[in-house]
């Protein structure tokens, strides 16, 4: 017969975790080169939007100015197009998509990611798009938000109507 412990811990692995670690807050660049193109950066050979950590304290716009700087200073952020919210099993990941100011390819490679082991790229969007699987639908919405003027809300991989205030920090 099993004891009110055993029982107890059973329905507890069946339980969800929920928000019993401090989320992880992000931000992500976008930033267009031309009409069709966009900047990514190559990390041995895993490509992706330029993404760096929000700490406390600091603005998303702060904090994309430290992924990639402009010894230049031609990068210019424009507004956030997108908050992408994932809650994983044992802590929620927000990233905030922020779109710069299009840039030309030559000024895109005086830009310095914050990893000096990647290669900033400049990429057609619809080849990126073609390769990604993950992270594709972040890329979509934030692009269609930048056209548009709006905020995306990405909760959970679905895209909500407008950003809730709990994410809008």
């Amino acid at each position: 017969m099993p004891t009110a412990t055993a029982t107890r811990l059973a329905q507890r692995r069946h339980v969800p975790y929920e928000n019993w670690r401090p989320p992880v807050i992000g931000v992500s660049l976008l930033v267009p080169v031309g009409a069709d193109c966009i900047t990514v950066v190559d990390l041995r050979g895993m490509l992706m939007l330029p993404v760096g950590a929000l700490h406390d304290g600091q603005t998303p716009e702060e904090a994309g100015y430290r992924v990639l700087t402009d010894p230049s200073g031609r990068l210019r952020l424009v507004r956030r197009v997108a908050v992408d919210s994932v809650q994983t099993r044992r802590r929620k990941v927000i990233t905030h998509v922020m779109a710069a100011a299009p840039m030309t390819r030559g000024t895109v490679r005086s830009l310095v990611y914050r990893d000096p082991r990647a290669i900033v790229r400049v990429m057609p969007t619809l080849q990126v798009l073609d390769q990604w699987s993950i992270g594709r639908t972040r890329l979509l919405v934030s692009l269609q938000a930048m056209a548009t003027g709006d905020t995306a809300c990405i909760e959970g991989g679905v895209v909500q109507a407008q950003v809730p205030s709990a994410l809008g920090a």
